[in-house]
Parts: structure tokens; sequence; C-alpha cells
């Protein structure tokens, strides 16, 4: 015999994961243009990109992803592919695939993620119940 258990208060799960989880300043840009190759190196440089959004949030490593699930006491997000994960407030608008990720002001200075770039391996992750924006991503530059 099953016992029954209260709904979840996604609402307190939300506000849980804003208050202790999305503690960095996170940008979202997209690229718009063709990379301009330098002439003089030889080199190809970044892609033009235009910012589609910037506020609270966190990069965590698949580990810091699990971890989150124990803070809120359930298991609320599937295991990633990715080393990485951006977690975004349901606010954000929806990374698309390709977006480059950027964390502009970390709250832990030892985080280790100030001038690295992740970029979006597929569209924000949907879904009926939501809490919060999780978006799988890839690094492409490394401190």
């Amino acid at each position: 015999m099953s016992t029954p258990t209260a709904p979840v208060d996604l609402e307190a799960v939300r506000q849980v994961l804003e208050s202790t989880v999305m503690v960095d300043e996170v940008r979202i840009s997209r690229p718009t243009g063709t990379p301009v190759l330098d002439v003089e190196t030889g080199l190809v440089g970044p892609a033009p990109t235009t910012t589609v959004w910037q506020g609270a949030g966190a990069v965590l490593s698949a580990h810091g992803l699990a971890a989150v699930e124990h803070l809120v006491g359930g298991r609320w997000l599937e295991d990633t592919a990715s080393w990485y994960g951006l977690v975004t407030p349901l606010s954000a608008p929806l990374p698309q695939r390709g977006d480059l990720v950027t964390v502009v002001t970390a709250k832990t200075p030892t985080a280790g993620t100030i001038g690295r770039i992740w970029q979006a391996l597929d569209a924000g992750e949907a879904s009926t119940v939501a809490v919060a924006r999780i978006t799988r991503l890839d690094e492409v530059v490394a401190v």
C-alpha cells in the first residue's frame, strides 16, 4: 500500500533556486554574423554577437546540477549528457542552439567561471512542470 504524498510547492522550489543557486550574473549572446579574417595574422576572429539576455543565473558542472537536486529535496532534472548546464529563471528567454554563455560576475570569487565561454548545445529545455530553465552547455573557451 502506498502512502499519499503532499504536492510539491513549485513556487517555493523556484524561490529557493533563485535565491541560493542563481547567484551569478550571466549573459546569453547570439552570433549575428560571419567571423572576420585578420589578414595580418591569418586567424579568424570571433563572430559578432548581440546580447539576448543578461541577469541572474548559474553555470554548474554536472556534479553541481546533481547537488542542486539535494538542495531542493528532490530530483527535478535528468542527468545531462554535457558536463555543464546553465540554470536561469523562468523569466529568461529560452536559449537557442549555438548561443554563447558567459558569467559576467560570480558571487564566489573562486568559482572559476569568469572568462570562460560556453555554447548552448540545444534549445533550453521545456517542461510542463518547471521551476527554472536548464540549458545544456559545452565549453568553447577555457581559461
